[in-house]
């Protein structure tokens, strides 16, 4: 009978777009007193951050492949060309049944729904907890909002199998919007003064990780939705109290040794047995890499990789971090066929065949193979301080300390003469997508950065988005959703 019912709650989580069940929900189908003890709801609690994990792919392609990042050389054939290509249409659909993300939805609803009722020791782990779950509900309806603009909203688990009752239209995204700054309310309302990270660790969400979504929320709300300088001031405000997070050397900054450094505020978490990171894709394999050369001419024989070349970076951005004074131009290690020296790059030259990505290399084990499991961070300081160089450019004010402060980091003893100055306000706005462009590379932003600038940045900037097709930067639905629910709408401009 529980089988049975499994499958039932499995069919009707996908009508809203599942992923694979692993935990029972509050309902008839519950296993009895699941809701009853500390013990059950942290089980829970940790189930929803696991369960996150596997929604990070998604979200990196939303916010990355569909910008003037990727679409370079690979040595393999290479992944996400249709979105790369902004090619979306009522065909070409991307991510059907809103990227499952109501599968997920459906736990953080259960766990809100009810841990305020579970008996704690301690209630102020439980009031954590609860600060917690509202600001990833909060981020996953972002993601949501900016990748569909009205999507359906739902703040309750599935409490009875009724397919005609799951079905539910598209909510205006001004409505989604407001959703997403109650949930950031209650987010903050929970955590109040309790500024730690949950058992000391960074793949746990935070007050700190609240405010920097604050911002980004804000920024959006006030550039894309047209709340203007009442949202860029609640956006400085929120990115000003972000407190206990630096910046750090690029030295203690990547690789899993370092990933618990005090820059990254919230990050995925891999580990060995559990789960591996997709970046692997970034990388190549040994036989393909073997017989290549690095810019400086140095064979790659005995360079350690066993990935998949199916990113590569697109001219430029491999011009744009082509700077010898600046650290991040070790942000790809790109590959040749022969031993002379490329330095600097240059756009179009035969003998280059590809870039592997340094961010997430990973380690090599005791087998001599490399492993992906390097956390991968959602948010980190860097991006505190470049969206309050955004919220204060679009107050008028001068952005240029918070610029500095990661140019600094970048250019380290070599920053004299690459300090900037405050400009126009669209030159500081332009500096800042720039700064961010070299900072965030394969950290799934620059897409989002775009849009959320305004003007017409997303269509100088992305040779594969014209004006006249603005819509697209809202995905289409599928023919199969709009079939299976009459109340849904297709995303406007693709009718």
């Amino acid at each position: 009978m529980k089988k049975i019912r499994y499958i039932i709650l499995f069919l009707a989580v996908s009508l809203l777009g599942s992923c694979e069940l692993d935990m029972q929900p509050e309902s008839e189908l519950t296993y009895n007193g699941f809701w009853d003890t500390e013990e059950a709801a942290k089980a829970a609690h940790v189930g929803i951050f696991s369960k996150y994990r596997d929604y990070a792919s998604t979200q990196w392609q939303m916010g990355e492949l569909r910008s003037d990042v990727w679409g370079g050389n690979t040595i393999e054939s290479p992944f996400g060309q249709e979105l790369i290509d902004n090619n979306i249409s009522t065909t070409i659909v991307h991510f059907g049944n809103w990227a499952n993300f109501y599968g997920l939805m459906h736990y953080i609803n259960d766990f809100i729904k009810n841990a305020p009722g579970v008996p704690f020791g301690d209630e102020a782990d439980r009031n954590h907890m609860l600060g917690q779950v509202y600001g990833v509900r909060a981020q996953i309806y972002y993601t949501m909002v900016r990748a569909w603009g009205d999507v359906p909203i739902t703040t309750e688990p599935l409490l009875e199998v009724d397919l005609e009752k799951l079905k539910k239209p598209r909510s205006p995204k001004t409505e989604v919007m407001d959703q997403i700054k109650d949930d950031l309310a209650m987010s903050l309302q929970y955590f109040g003064n309790d500024d730690s990270k949950w058992n000391g660790k960074n793949v746990y969400w935070s007050k700190a990780a609240t405010l920097v979504l604050k911002g980004d929320v804000y920024l959006w709300s006030g550039k894309v939705l047209g709340g203007g300088a009442s949202d860029f001031t609640e956006a400085k405000s929120a990115l000003s109290q972000v407190s206990g997070h630096d910046l750090v050397s690029y030295s203690e900054l990547w690789g899993e040794a370092n990933e618990f450094n005090n820059e990254f505020i919230f990050a995925i978490d891999y580990q060995q047995d559990q789960g591996g990171n997709f970046y692997g894709n970034f990388t190549g394999r040994m036989v393909d890499v073997a017989s290549l050369y690095d810019e400086t001419g140095e064979s790659l024989a005995d360079f350690v990789v066993n990935g998949a070349s199916r990113f590569g970076p697109t001219d430029k951005t491999s011009l744009i971090i082509e700077d010898l004074d600046d650290m991040r131009r070790n942000t790809f290690l790109h590959m040749y066929d022969n031993g002379a020296n490329h330095i600097p790059y240059v756009p179009n030259n035969p003998s280059y065949k590809g870039a592997i990505l340094n961010k997430f290399l990973g380690i090599i084990g005791d087998d001599g193979s490399r492993f992906n499991y390097n956390n991968v961070p959602v948010y980190r300081y860097a991006d505190v301080l470049l969206l309050l160089a955004e919220a204060k450019n679009n107050l008028t004010e001068d952005p240029s300390v918070e610029i500095n402060l990661v140019r600094e980091r970048a250019y380290g003893e070599n920053f004299v003469g690459h300090e900037y100055t405050n400009a126009s306000q669209a030159e500081n706005a332009k500096a800042i997508l720039d700064e961010r462009y070299k900072e965030f590379i394969g950290e799934g932003k620059r897409w989002w950065d775009l849009v959320r600038a305004g003007e017409t940045f997303i269509f100088d900037e992305v040779p594969s988005m014209d004006q006249s097709e603005a819509y697209k930067i809202y995905y289409s639905i599928s023919e199969s959703m709009l079939a299976n629910d009459e109340m849904l709408k297709q995303t406007e401009g693709y009718n």
